[in-house]
């Protein structure tokens, strides 16, 4: 075979397979389809369920099974995105009607897994056998060829209600996302009933059915008054709360009682909460809490905080509101598949759209019903004509040679070759015009259908296929027949699967919060060699002062309103709030200072740690590497950025020392060679903090300076160096710039 090679732009063929690849993620994966609001792998396992005869009355089946078979047929992007699907359609707590009825540990609200697909067992719900699967056998939606196209799989299934809007959805696409939260089945099928009536119906008008969404969670949304723009747009944020409750509690104590969270919460973010409560008490944010119970179980949600007496309750539960998820919002985006293409739709184009595909659906449904009905009648019309003339007919059948010839004569009235008793029962041969089908019925007719009874069960038969075909045509030829046909059929699924409202719409004013200031007072800040940093009282560190300078690194006063200051190898400076700090006892361990900074100890080396009103009395020294040296005044490190340039450098350098000048007289810098330079602090000029800084020590090639030391005056201060002890009072002075003298161990 002669090769073909077709040259093109590289950039041309990369955006097209990109293009490709991202529409079959927005299609085929991550978005629902507005018609049954459903993603593929929904469809598909639920599809698959239905084939292998899974019903709701009919014995629980593995998952694995379930998820192996649709897999195998329908869906083969791996299991653990089908088992996925399958979970959440089971989970009461994700989905305000569930689809699949799960039998085994389907995971619960506070963000455990479920059990392995080996384990848990699942069958369809009624819902979804009654709604969105029994019209499958009808021909009312359009079959497609599977992945490899030896299977075929609907392109949607015929449910009966928006289920987009019933059980929301949510999914990431590329470049789009879809979050549609879920509402109240009852209110849904109100609405749809009243755009049926009325399609000019506006997006407020509806909103008289829906109020808003209905969360499996419950809750409060507060704000009502911006739904209908969110309805209108298809856009927008729900902010929703928890139900708070407050009950007597033991010996005069108040229980704040948590009984609804918020939809965004369900999983890990419950632990969050409870974790975020209680830091509010260990950072002193509030001293009312006095115990945290999680008390949920399988009846619902029971979060109980104990509040000390005399307790501000109003003040705490606002307190939750602003500083935990107590509080939180629902971004929508009613993002969904419309005639093939993303759409975002607002609730009254979701509503249409689903009639209209119900209005399609029951087309389809009852013209085929109408041609069965009409087969059925031309069937029972030629068994009634034939019971008429039964004596002819068991003459030409016992006077034919095969099934053909009597087929014929019944059809065609051909009598030839059919041996009759008499000429006239020829006459009256040559006369009969049965149908094809009513000829084969007849040939395959039964002797006991003569009997008396069952031909006027026959005649009533036909009288009811008549009844039938005049319904069918009158709903196939008025809209407002099949209007009020698909009406009664949700009529008919609200009376049986719509429940109560859970989630409260309303108007509530915004949380109240504002932080009762600390009483400031002086506090000693320690941080250990391995970063952790805590606070304690003045006292306390009095009475363990060795202790405390001994085991930490870092140990400086400063105020609990104030901030400390952390200046790095790389020349930055990172502050942290000191009220952020855990205040306790002297043995407490603290916590890491990256949790409370964007300190990042893996990737800079941290030289000094000291509180900021320290700094605004004195001026900080900062020696680097290339030995470039400056005084910078300690009021610019001021500052309210968590994160700044504490002093410019060179590419390649990095900070030795940073130390707080203070009653230091001489400093001595130390070369990798064995180098050592004294002079006076004075000779350090005084430099912004932006500034490059001059040079403190010339340094031969390859050279750079390893370390810096500080002298207070006249009496001698030593450091081991190799192997001796080395007097700092006693090397040379020198100015600075100079090469300094080489000492040798």
């Amino acid at each position: 075979m002669e090769e073909k090679i077709i040259k093109t732009e590289y950039s041309e063929v990369m955006q097209k397979s990109y293009i490709d690849y991202a529409m079959s993620v927005i299609v085929a994966r991550a978005l629902p389809d507005v018609r049954d609001g459903l993603k593929p792998v929904q469809r598909r396992t639920l599809y698959d369920m239905h084939e292998l005869g899974i019903r709701y009355d009919r014995p629980y089946r593995k998952s694995a099974r379930i998820v192996g078979d649709t897999m195998g047929k329908y869906h083969p992007h791996g299991d653990s995105s089908i088992y996925e699907a399958l979970v959440v359609m089971a989970q009461d707590f994700k989905k305000g009607l569930p689809l699949v009825d799960g039998h085994g540990n389907f995971g619960n609200i506070e963000g455990d897994g479920a059990a392995a697909m080996r384990y848990t067992e699942a069958r369809l719900a009624r819902v979804t056998q009654e709604a969105f699967l029994a019209d499958l056998d009808k021909d009312v939606v359009d079959f497609v060829p599977n992945f490899d196209e030896t299977e075929k799989e609907p392109d949607v299934l015929p449910v009966k209600f928006p289920n987009l809007l019933v059980n929301g959805s949510e999914g990431i696409a590329v470049g789009m996302a879809t979050s549609i939260p879920p509402h109240n089945l009852g209110e849904v099928i109100d609405a749809v009933k009243a755009y049926m009536k009325n399609e000019s119906i506006t997006t407020r008008e509806l909103m008289r059915y829906v109020q808003g969404p209905d969360f499996p969670t419950g809750g409060i949304v507060t704000n009502k008054d911006e739904l209908r723009a969110i309805y209108e747009t298809g856009t927008g944020k729900i902010r929703i709360r928890g139900r708070v409750d407050v009950e007597k509690g033991k010996a005069g104590k108040v229980n704040v009682v948590i009984s609804q969270i918020p939809y965004p919460m369900v999983g890990a973010n419950i632990g969050k909460f409870l974790s975020d409560v209680a830091a509010l008490a260990e950072t002193k944010k509030t001293m009312d809490i006095s115990d945290i119970s999680n008390q949920s179980s399988k009846e619902g949600i029971r979060i109980v905080i104990e509040l000390k007496k005399d307790a501000d309750v109003e003040y705490f539960i606002n307190m939750l509101y602003k500083k935990t998820r107590l509080e939180d919002t629902f971004g929508v985006n009613m993002l969904a598949i419309a005639d093939g293409r993303p759409e975002t739709m607002g609730l009254k184009e979701i509503i249409r759209a689903n009639v209209e595909f119900q209005f399609q659906t029951a087309t389809r449904k009852y013209e085929n019903l109408l041609e069965k009905e009409r087969n059925r009648r031309e069937i029972q019309e030629g068994l009634i004509k034939a019971c008429n003339v039964i004596d002819l007919i068991i003459e030409i059948l016992r006077g034919s040679r095969d099934r053909a010839m009597a087929k014929a004569c019944l059809v065609e009235g051909k009598t030839d070759g059919i041996q009759f008793k008499s000429r006239e029962s020829a006459i009256m041969a040559q006369q009969l015009a049965f149908t094809e089908n009513q000829a084969n019925a007849i040939l395959e007719m039964r002797l006991y259908k003569l009997i008396g009874l069952e031909l006027e069960a026959l005649i009533r038969e036909h009288d009811e296929t008549m009844a039938n075909i005049y319904r069918y045509e009158d709903i196939l030829e008025r809209r407002d027949s099949m209007a009020q046909v698909i009406m009664n059929e949700l009529d008919d699924i609200k009376r049986k699967f719509a429940g109560k409202r859970r989630t409260l719409i309303d108007n509530c004013a915004e949380a109240v919060f504002e932080e009762k200031k600390a009483e400031e007072m002086e506090v000693i800040c320690m941080m250990d060699r391995f970063g952790y940093v805590k606070t304690i009282d003045v006292p306390t560190y009095e009475r363990n002062r060795e202790a405390a300078e001994a085991e930490n690194r870092f140990v400086f006063r400063c105020k609990n309103t104030g901030k400390i200051c952390l200046f790095t190898d790389k020349g930055q400076l990172y502050t942290v709030k000191v009220s952020d700090l855990p205040f306790g006892r002297f043995r407490d361990k603290g916590i890491p200072v990256d949790n409370v900074s964007n300190f990042d100890s893996a990737k800079e080396a941290l030289l000094l740690a000291t509180g900021q009103s320290e700094l605004n009395l004195y001026r900080v020294i900062f020696v680097t590497r290339m030995a470039m040296m400056k005084v910078v005044d300690g009021g610019e490190f001021d500052v309210s950025k968590k994160t700044v340039a504490a002093t410019k450098l060179q590419e390649g350098d990095k900070v030795v020392s940073v130390t707080v000048l203070d009653a230091q007289k001489n400093v001595i810098l130390q070369s990798k060679d064995g180098c050592f330079l004294r002079f006076g602090v004075e000779e350090i000029p005084e430099k912004k903090k932006t500034a490059l800084g001059v040079r403190g020590m010339h340094l031969g090639p390859g050279d750079e300076v390893e370390a810096v030391y500080y002298t207070t005056g006249a009496s001698e201060e030593t450091i081991p160096y190799k192997s001796r002890e080395l007097v700092l009072n006693q090397i040379k002075a020198g100015k600075r710039d100079g090469k300094g003298v080489k000492v040798r161990g």
